[in-house]
C-alpha cells in the first residue's frame, strides 16, 4: 500500500476526530457516538465507492481504507494499553479507596453476573455450546464510561458517582478480558461444556500474575525516572514504554493478564510517581498521557466502527431474536446488581447509598464500544473457532454495541434531564449565587484599580461602574435571598467554600514546589473528601473530614502493628514523615484561611456566619497543633528539620521569581538567566530532600529525656538504646492485660497511660514507667494498663531491667519512690532494694 496515501488517510482521520468533538457538543450526544457513526459512514462509503459505476476516481482511497491492517492485535496491543494506563494515571486512587466496595461489585461481580446471565440465556435460546455463549457474555460485559462520566461532570453530579463509574469501567475491562481469555481457550479446543467451577479456578492466577508483573515494572520505571530527574522528556519516554512492556511481558512470557498488568502498573506509578518526579514533570506526564489517550480512544472507535459493515455480513433474521436475548440479559443483569445488590450493601453499611435517579443513569449509561468490538474481531480472526460461532460472535457483539450507542447513547442526556439530575439542588443553586456575587465584587475592585492606573475618562468609567454595580447588587441580593436558606445551610456553603479554597492553596503550593507532588496528591485527596463530606453532612461532615485528614489512618495503624510485632520500621517511618508534613501544611493553610473568610465569605453570609467559621477554623487549628505537638514529643527535632526545609524551599522560590522579573525587565539576558536557574535547581534538589526519620536515632534522643537515665554515660545510653524496643500506641490500646505478670518494664517517652487499680485509676505521663512493681513482686496485675493518647513506649525485658537496676542508683530510687506512692506493703518494698 502506498505510504503517502496511508499518511494522508491518517492525517484526514486526525482532522475528522478534531471536528467530531465540537459536533458532539453541538448535537448534545456522546463523543463516542459521533466517532462510531463517523467510522460506519467511512466504511460504508468506501464499500459503495468500489461497487458503484458512477466513478472510479475514489477507488484508490476506498481500497486503502478497506485494506487498512486493522486486526484485533492492533486494538489490544497498540491502543488498549494506552487507554487503560491513562485512566489509572488520571484516577484519584486514594479517593477511590473510599468506594472500593461498590467499584469492585460493579467491576467484578457485575461482570461475572452479566457473563453468566448472557451466556445461559443464549445457551437456552440458541444451538451454540455453553462455552461459546459464555464467551459472548464476556465480550459484551465491558463498558465504556466516557458518555455518562462526561454528562455527570456537566451536570455537577457528585464526584463519587463519576469515580464509581470510572473505576467500574477500568476494572471491568480487566475482568472481562481475563474471562474472555479463559473461555476462548475452551472454544478453540472444542470443549463444549466443561466443568465451569474448575474453569474459573484459573481466573485468580491470571489476575495475580498480571498484578505482580505490573507492580514490579512500575517500581523499576519509577526508580529509573527518578534517576533521570534532569531530563523530563526522557522521563516521558520511560512512561510511554511502561504499559506496553507490562502488557507484552504478562501476555507473552508470564502467561497472565496483560490488562491487569497495565492497570497495576498505572496504579503503582500513580501512587509513587508524585514522590519520584518533580511537580512540573508529573503535570507534564499527565498532560502527555491525556493527549495520547484522547488519540487512542478516538482512533479505536473510528477504526473499530470501520469494521462494523464487515462484522454484520451474513446477518439473518433469526439473529435479531438472539440479539434481543443478549440485550435483555445484559440489561437485566445490570438491573439486578444496581437495584438488588447495592441496597443490600447499603443496609450492611459496606457502601454509602446511591440515589435511585443516579442508579438509573448508571444503568442506562453502560454503553459498549471499542473494547467489545476488538474482542469480537479477535474471535472472527481465530481459525480454530468454528465458523458458526465466529459468525454469531461478530453479529451479536456488533449488534449489541450498535444498540447501546444508538439507543442508549442518543437518549442518555434526555433520560438524565427527565430524572431531574440536570437541575441544581437548592444548596448548589445558592452556592452558584454566592460564587457569582463574590466574583463580581472582586472584579469591581480590580476594574476600579485598573481604571485609576490608566487614567481613563471619568464619565465613561462612571457610566460603566453604574451598570456594573446594578448587576453586582442583583447578584448579592440573589445570594442573600436564596430559597429559604437557613443559617445551617449558609454555614455549610461557607465551609464548602473554605474547603475549596484550601484545595486551591494546595495546588498553588504544588505549582510553586513548596511541597512535593506526593504530599500534594494526598492533601488533594483529603481536600476532596472534606468537600464531599461537608456537602453531605454539613458542619458535622466538615469536622469528621478534618479529623480524618489529620490521621493517623488505617495504613499507619497497620504500620505500627508491623513495627511492634516484627520490628519492621520502614513503613512506619515513611507514613509518620508524611503525617508530619501534612500537618505542617495544614497549619500554614489554616492560618491563611482566616483572611479568606474576612475578604470573601463575610461579604455574602454576614458577620454571624463568618464568626462561626472563624471559630471552627480556630478549633481545627488547635487540634492540628495538638497533633503536631504529640509528634514533636515522639520524634524530637524532626518537625524543626521539616520547617527548615520549608523555609529553604520558600527562599529558593522567591529567588527564582526575582531572576524571572530581572529577565522580563531586560536587566539580564537569557544566558545569565539560564545559569542562575541552573544553580537554583541544584540547590533545590538538596533543599527539597525530605529529612529521614530514623526511629533508632529517635530512640537514643528519647532516652536522654528520662531523668532516671541521667547517671548513665554516653556509652551506657547507646547500649541501652540498642536493648530497648520501641512500641507505638494509640488511644484505647491495652498494653498490659489484667491478671498477668509482665515480662518487661515500660518507660513512657511520650503520651499517657491509665492504670486500672480497682477503685481508682492512676494516670502516668512522659518520663514515668510502669510494670516494674508487678515484675519484681511476681504478682499478677489486678487491673489493665491502656493508652489514653497516642504515644511512644520504650520496653526493657526483665533480665536487662534487673542488670540495669544494679548499675543505676537513679533507677533504683525511682522504683522505690513509685512503690511508696502506690502504697506497696513494706515487705514487698524491702525486696525491691537490689544491691
Amino acid at each position: 500500500m502506498n505510504l503517502i496515501l496511508i499518511l494522508a488517510l491518517i492525517a484526514l482521520l486526525f482532522l475528522l476526530i478534531g471536528l467530531s468533538e465540537p459536533l458532539a457538543a453541538r448535537l448534545r450526544v456522546p463523543f463516542s457516538v459521533i466517532l462510531a457513526g463517523l467510522g460506519v459512514v467511512i466504511g460504508l462509503g468506501a464499500s459503495w465507492s468500489l461497487r458503484t459505476d458512477l466513478t472510479d476516481a475514489l477507488n484508490p482511497v476506498a481500497n486503502a481504507i478497506l485494506q487498512l491492517p486493522i486486526t484485533a492485535n492492533v486494538f489490544l496491543y497498540l491502543f488498549l494499553p494506552t487507554l487503560l494506563f491513562q485512566a489509572t494515571l488520571g484516577m484519584n486512587i486514594r479517593r477511590m479507596a473510599d468506594d472500593w466496595v461498590p467499584i469492585l461489585v460493579l467491576a467484578v461481580i457485575a461482570v461475572v453476573v452479566a457473563t453468566m446471565a448472557v451466556g445461559y440465556a443464549l445457551y437456552w435460546a440458541s444451538p451454540l455450546p455453553l462455552m461459546a455463549c459464555l464467551l459472548i457474555g464476556a465480550i459484551v460485559s465491558t463498558t465504556d464510561p466516557s458518555a455518562v462520566v462526561g454528562i455527570f461532570r456537566n451536570i455537577a453530579a457528585p464526584q463519587r458517582l463519576s469515580r464509581i463509574v470510572e473505576g467500574e469501567s477500568l476494572l471491568n475491562d480487566a475482568a472481562a478480558i481475563a474471562l474472555f481469555g479463559l473461555f476462548v481457550t475452551y472454544v478453540m479446543r472444542g470443549v463444549p461444556n466443561p466443568d465451569l467451577p474448575q474453569s474459573l479456578l484459573g481466573f485468580p492466577v491470571l489476575l495475580a500474575g498480571g498484578a505482580l508483573t505490573g507492580w514490579l515494572l512500575a517500581r523499576a520505571a519509577a526508580m529509573l525516572m527518578r534517576w533521570l530527574s534532569r531530563f523530563v522528556l526522557a522521563q516521558m519516554s520511560v512512561s510511554v514504554a511502561l504499559p506496553y512492556l507490562a502488557y507484552i511481558l504478562a501476555e507473552q512470557f508470564v502467561g497472565a493478564s496483560g490488562v491487569i498488568a497495565v492497570v497495576a502498573a498505572g496504579m503503582t506509578l500513580n501512587l509513587v510517581g508524585p514522590g519520584r518526579l518533580s511537580p512540573a514533570a508529573w503535570v507534564k506526564l499527565r498532560d502527555v498521557w491525556d493527549l495520547l489517550a484522547y488519540w487512542a480512544g478516538a482512533f479505536i472507535f473510528v477504526l473499530a466502527a470501520l469494521l462494523i459493515p464487515r462484522l454484520l455480513d451474513n446477518v439473518r433474521l433469526a439473529d435479531l431474536g438472539l440479539l434481543a436475548v443478549v440485550t435483555g440479559a445484559a440489561i437485566g443483569a445490570r438491573v439486578l446488581i444496581l437495584f438488588g445488590l447495592f441496597p443490600v450493601l447499603t443496609f450492611l453499611k459496606l457502601s454509602s447509598p446511591i440515589e435511585t435517579p443516579y442508579r438509573i443513569a448508571i444503568l442506562w449509561g453502560g454503553l459498549r464500544g471499542a473494547v467489545t468490538l476488538s474482542l469480537a474481531l479477535a474471535v472472527t480472526e481465530n481459525l480454530f473457532v468454528a465458523p458458526e460461532v465466529r459468525r454469531l460472535v461478530a453479529i451479536l457483539s456488533t449488534g449489541f454495541v450498535l444498540f447501546t450507542l444508538i439507543v442508549q447513547g442518543t437518549t442518555l442526556r434526555w433520560i438524565i434531564n427527565r430524572l431531574g439530575l440536570a437541575r441544581l439542588t437548592p444548596l448548589d443553586a445558592a452556592l452558584a449565587n454566592q460564587v457569582i456575587a463574590v466574583a463580581l465584587q472582586s472584579v469591581r475592585e480590580t476594574v476600579a484599580q485598573t481604571t485609576e492606573n490608566y487614567g481613563l475618562t471619568r464619565e465613561i468609567v462612571r457610566s460603566e461602574a453604574k451598570s456594573f454595580a446594578e448587576r453586582m447588587d442583583g447578584a448579592v441580593k440573589a445570594a442573600e435571598e436564596s430559597e429559604e436558606l437557613l443559617d445551617r445551610d449558609r454555614i455549610t456553603l461557607g465551609l464548602i467554600a473554605l474547603a475549596g479554597h484550601e484545595r486551591d492553596m494546595i495546588l498553588e503550593r504544588m505549582r510553586e514546589r513548596a511541597i512535593s507532588g506526593r504530599i500534594a496528591e494526598i492533601a488533594l485527596a483529603n481536600a476532596d473528601r472534606l468537600i464531599e463530606m461537608t456537602r453531605v453532612n454539613g458542619r458535622t461532615g466538615y469536622r469528621r473530614g478534618a479529623r480524618a485528614a489529620m490521621g493517623p489512618h488505617g495504613l499507619q495503624r497497620a504500620a505500627v502493628r508491623l513495627h511492634n510485632m516484627i520490628g519492621l520500621s520502614r513503613p512506619l517511618e515513611r507514613l509518620t514523615a508524611d503525617r508530619f508534613e501534612l500537618l505542617l501544611m495544614q497549619r500554614l493553610s489554616l492560618r491563611d484561611m482566616h483572611g479568606f473568610i474576612d475578604g470573601r465569605i463575610r461579604r455574602i453570609h454576614a458577620r454571624r456566619v463568618a464568626d462561626l467559621l472563624h471559630e471552627l477554623l480556630e478549633r481545627r487549628g488547635e487540634e492540628v497543633e495538638q497533633a503536631l505537638e504529640g509528634l514533636r514529643l515522639q520524634y524530637p527535632g524532626y518537625a524543626e528539620r521539616l520547617e527548615r526545609r520549608f523555609i529553604r524551599s520558600t527562599a529558593l522560590r522567591i529567588e527564582e521569581r526575582e531572576y524571572d522579573a530581572l529577565r522580563d525587565e531586560g536587566l539580564i539576558g537569557a544566558e545569565v538567566h539560564a545559569t542562575l536557574l541552573g544553580d537554583i535547581e541544584t540547590r533545590r534538589a538538596d533543599a527539597q530532600m525530605r529529612p529521614k526519620l530514623d526511629l533508632a536515632l529517635q530512640k537514643a534522643d528519647l532516652i536522654g529525656q528520662f531523668p532516671i537515665f541521667a547517671d548513665l554515660d554516653d556509652k551506657g545510653r547507646e547500649a541501652l538504646a540498642r536493648r530497648l524496643t520501641t512500641r507505638f500506641v494509640a488511644p484505647g490500646d491495652v498494653i498490659l492485660p489484667r491478671n498477668t505478670v509482665p515480662s518487661s518494664v515500660f518507660f513512657i517517652a511520650s503520651g499517657a497511660v491509665e492504670l486500672d487499680g480497682g477503685p481508682h485509676q492512676v494516670r502516668l505521663g512522659r518520663g514515668e514507667m510502669f510494670g516494674q512493681l508487678a515484675l519484681l513482686s511476681r504478682r499478677p496485675r489486678r487491673g489493665e494498663v491502656k493508652a489514653i493518647s497516642h504515644g511512644v513506649l520504650l520496653a526493657l525485658d526483665e533480665a536487662r531491667f534487673m542488670r540495669l537496676m544494679k548499675r543505676s542508683p537513679a533507677l533504683r530510687d525511682a522504683v522505690r519512690d513509685s512503690a511508696i506512692r502506690r502504697g506497696v506493703p513494706p515487705e514487698v518494698l524491702a525486696g525491691l532494694d537490689v544491691a
